[in-house]
């Protein structure tokens, strides 16, 4: 593994990459090819707590690992060419599961903004800039869904106006017309990103080779977004395989 990795945060994504990959594995066995498993029901508060749990992962190392980019324009380039076309694919192959604004346009978004703003957000203290954010994140929450406060929590409803223009990569969807299988817009995710963007500048270990038994999943870790791309075709065409082999 080359020195100039910082371990633990490769080790977090690949930790993060695993726990997603049986996430979606029950999705796809229970919602796409309609198999029984009692215990997974993605209305269910356990399961709503560990789906939140992988994408806060992923956005929080995301804002984490910015500081260390060498090419973060190239880097937000490219995540949004895989956003586009994932959407197209998406849209062709199952349009009722189509993902217009998932976290991947969410991630090319916040690596190009904080490159963008990287001189005002570096005025703001590090701590500072850490509780805002959090702040922020709690607050508009709900945004989406018409409220601002978190989860269950609804501190105001918001005008109805607000949603009419279907801003719905800002994080002002119109509801009744807008649908996205996987959907993270900028409000709130972008301050949970940016959480990750301060929680570096408080604290960031030094590079350091990583521990014989963590390197697979370091390795893992070091190459997320091209096994995203590949989990769900892979994990769709081994169930697809298996049921027309007849073992399910």
């Amino acid at each position: 593994m080359p020195q100039t990795r910082i371990w633990p945060v490769d080790a977090l994504r690949g930790l993060a990459l695993a726990n997603m990959l049986v996430y979606h594995f029950m999705y796809d066995w229970v919602y796409v090819f309609g198999l029984p498993a009692a215990w997974y029901d993605i209305t269910a508060p356990a399961i709503h707590v560990w789906q939140q749990g992988i994408c806060w992962t992923f956005i929080l190392l995301s804002g984490y690992s910015w500081h260390f980019a060498r090419r973060p324009v190239k880097n937000g380039l490219v995540v949004a060419g895989c956003a586009a076309l994932l959407t197209a694919a998406t849209a062709l192959v199952t349009p009722g599961q189509a993902i217009w604004w998932g976290v991947l346009h969410l991630n090319a978004c916040a690596v190009l903004l904080t490159w963008a703003l990287q001189k005002p957000l570096g005025k703001i203290p590090p701590a500072a800039g850490l509780a805002g954010c959090a702040a922020l994140f709690a607050l508009t929450n709900q945004l989406p869904y018409g409220f601002l406060g978190f989860e269950g929590w609804r501190l105001a409803a918001l005008p109805a106006g607000l949603y009419r223009a279907n801003l719905f990569w800002l994080g002002l969807p119109d509801l009744a017309r807008f649908a996205s299988a996987d959907y993270f817009p900028l409000a709130p995710w972008l301050f949970l990103f940016w959480c990750g963007y301060y929680a570096a500048r408080l604290r960031a270990p030094r590079p350091a080779p990583a521990p014989a038994a963590l390197r697979p999943l370091c390795l893992a870790g070091r190459h997320t977004l091209f096994l995203y791309m590949l989990h769900q075709p892979v994990l769709y065409g081994a169930l697809l395989a298996a049921q027309r082999l007849g073992l399910f």
